[in-house]
């Protein structure tokens, strides 16, 4: 699990700022959206991801200590047997929708940003892929959370 990329802060804010201000496709027409809107969505889906993993990292890494702890793993034991409730086939579609969803974000935004003028239909497009973004990455950390709380009850 590693930090937010740089692509990935791009992508994500790419949703937030238009959005949050409570654009519906309907108005989108007559909206005017701004580059600023755009990089603030990028900004603002940056600390909302940041702060997703903020929150579970440190719960999560415990919990995998404290089975070390219980199975008395070596280092490397436990190197090799941590390794599945990290990186299993589920968590492998979680990542890959992850990645399509950011390179659509990252995508959106960019262009969103980069327009002479912005198109707040796409910001509305750009908040639907970052709140998918978000469901994914609050379903795989509750999948792992699952996991690997069911091994520490056996």
């Amino acid at each position: 699990m590693g930090g937010v990329n740089h692509r990935v802060a791009w992508a994500l804010a790419a949703a937030v700022v238009v959005c949050s201000g409570g654009y519906s496709r309907a108005r989108a027409a007559d909206a005017t959206c701004t580059k600023e809107d755009f990089e603030a969505v990028v900004e603002a889906a940056s600390k909302n991801l940041r702060d997703l993993n903020s929150e579970n990292r440190p719960a999560f890494q415990e919990k995998l200590r404290e089975l070390k702890s219980k199975r008395k793993w070596t280092y490397d034991e436990f190197m090799q047997k941590a390794t599945p409730f990290v990186r299993d086939d589920k968590t492998a579609v979680y990542d890959k929708t992850s990645d399509q969803l950011l390179s659509e974000i990252s995508s959106m935004g960019q262009a969103g940003a980069q327009s002479g003028t912005a198109d707040c239909a796409l910001v509305i497009e750009l908040r639907a892929r970052m709140k998918a973004l978000t469901d994914t990455q609050v379903a795989k950390w509750r999948y792992m959370f699952e996991k690997l709380d069911a091994e520490l009850m056996k």
